[in-house]
């Protein structure tokens, strides 16, 4: 091939590597800021909120005291909300419903030690502060009898409970069509689960749910129809993911003392359709809202080492050119 061809095919190489499109997948991936409020030492669930913008709620895991922290785009806490009348005994998942916030008091990790579990709900309150709110509580049992369970996820259109189990063959649970105080609840299973789930959440549209383990995430369209799976990065004990108010991006936390909060760009295949441009300058953009981030932008170090390969290639052709 003569030397000037093969330069322009160097540099169309170069060109295509280098082109923001052609990004590796994680390049999207974003350390958001770190949670550093010490009261919060085992972020165990993440539910991002659809009334007060760039605000995530989490909890500590079991032992902790029945509170719910909310957290703005720089992780400081914003407020502080108690669940009047509710017990962590093993705290470990949370999700926001059409009628308020849920926590599921779920864990059994003597995997049926517990003949019952129980999920609390309070109102989400108008007013961002810290403040007690009577917390309503559901008893929950499983057909085919107790499990020890990480991942709770309520459907925003139907307001129906979900249950992934966390043991070898997990199980995904659906509870009947309205939760009832006074009775138990009872939860059936309707598909398989990812490997060892440590938390999950629906989309705010409710096309779509993600299920996360320690190590990835699965999203599916609905029970047993995976549509992505989702690299996230390496945590100390990754258990918490929620999506971003607009659906476009998770955010996952993990458990441990000053623990970065991360955000991860959604698969193409699982995204929601692109809002309106009117929806998009509403000023719901504010925090943690996902889409496409400023480190997709940027080049990954292994899109670097292709790129410098590239150069030295056709810097070394050219410098036998010239001595031959």
């Amino acid at each position: 091939m003569p030397f000037a061809a093969l330069l322009l095919v160097s540099f169309a190489v170069l060109a295509v590597v280098a082109a923001p499109g052609a990004a590796l997948a994680d390049d999207g991936r974003r350390r958001l800021c770190t949670i550093k409020d010490p009261r919060i030492g085992e972020s165990s669930g993440l539910a991002a909120s659809r009334r007060h913008p760039g605000i995530v709620y989490t909890f500590n895991d079991s032992g902790g005291r029945p509170q719910v922290y909310a957290l703005g785009p720089d992780c400081r806490t914003r407020a502080t909300l108690t669940f009047a009348g509710a017990v962590n005994r093993d705290w470990e998942a949370m999700a926001l419903g059409p009628d308020g916030i849920y926590v599921g008091d779920i864990g059994d990790n003597l995997d049926g030690a517990w003949p019952y579990v129980t999920v609390y709900r309070i109102p989400e309150p108008a007013s961002l502060r810290s403040q007690t709110l009577r917390a309503t509580a559901y008893r929950i049992k499983y057909a085919d009898g107790p499990r020890n369970a990480e991942t709770m996820m309520i459907d925003p259109r139907s307001g129906r409970l979900y249950i992934a189990s966390k043991a070898f063959g997990d199980s995904l649970y659906e509870g009947p069509k309205k939760l009832r105080t006074g009775t138990f609840n009872i939860m059936h299973k309707v598909s398989g689960a990812p490997f060892y789930a440590t938390d999950g959440a629906f989309a705010p549209d409710g096309r779509s749910f993600v299920i996360r383990g320690y190590w990835d995430a699965e999203i599916y369209r609905a029970p047993g129809k995976k549509i992505a799976d989702v690299p996230i990065p390496s945590q100390k004990q990754g258990e918490g993911i929620t999506f971003t108010a607009d659906g476009r991006s998770l955010l996952v936390s993990s458990e441990g003392a000053a623990q970065p909060l991360w955000q991860v760009p959604v698969p193409a295949s699982a995204l929601p359709p692109k809002p309106s441009s009117a929806a998009a300058s509403d000023g719901s953009g504010k925090g943690h809202t996902g889409g496409t981030t400023s480190g997709s932008k940027k080049f990954s170090a292994t899109t670097l080492v292709l790129i410098a390969g590239v150069i030295v290639l056709v810097a070394g052709l050219f410098a036998r050119r010239r001595g031959s």
